[in-house]
């Protein structure tokens, strides 16, 4: 059975409460049930941390193991040279995914760390940036 982790950056731990209008109503936890729901024969590991630190040790936790990681660094993919580098450090595939079109917001959020060592990326669909993410694993 192949495993998936998503892990989730700074602030991701509020959706549904945080600004409704970009990142919608449902909190990850609901989605993240519906998902596991969605796809049975998949393990879909979850992850959230406010701190580049844990972020970085989880990543190199699962980076060797896993069938993929699903990665929303939130605000550190902007800023996070760390990140960046550990995903260029690790075996396991990545695929950055963001809920908003970061291209449609500051400019400041049009660079990413993350995405010159990324196997993928997805953003502007929602929650299902995640979900089509997944899928990106399965073939």
């Amino acid at each position: 059975m192949k495993k998936i982790i998503i892990i989730n950056g700074p602030n991701l731990n509020i959706l549904g409460k945080r600004e409704p209008e970009i990142y919608g109503n449902l909190t990850f936890n609901e989605f993240l049930e519906q998902l596991q729901k969605k796809y049975p024969n998949i393990i879909i590991d979850y992850f959230q941390s406010n701190v580049e630190g844990e972020i970085i040790n989880k990543l190199q936790d699962v980076g060797f193991s896993y069938g993929g990681i699903i990665l929303n660094a939130a605000a550190y993919t902007h800023t996070s040279v760390g990140i960046g580098d550990t995903v260029k450090a690790i075996a396991t595939p990545v695929v950055e995914v963001h809920i908003s079109n970061t291209y449609a917001r500051e400019d400041f959020r049009h660079n990413s760390f993350i995405a010159p060592n990324a196997k993928g990326l997805i953003l502007g669909f929602g929650l299902q940036s995640y979900e089509l993410a997944l899928q990106s694993f399965l073939f």
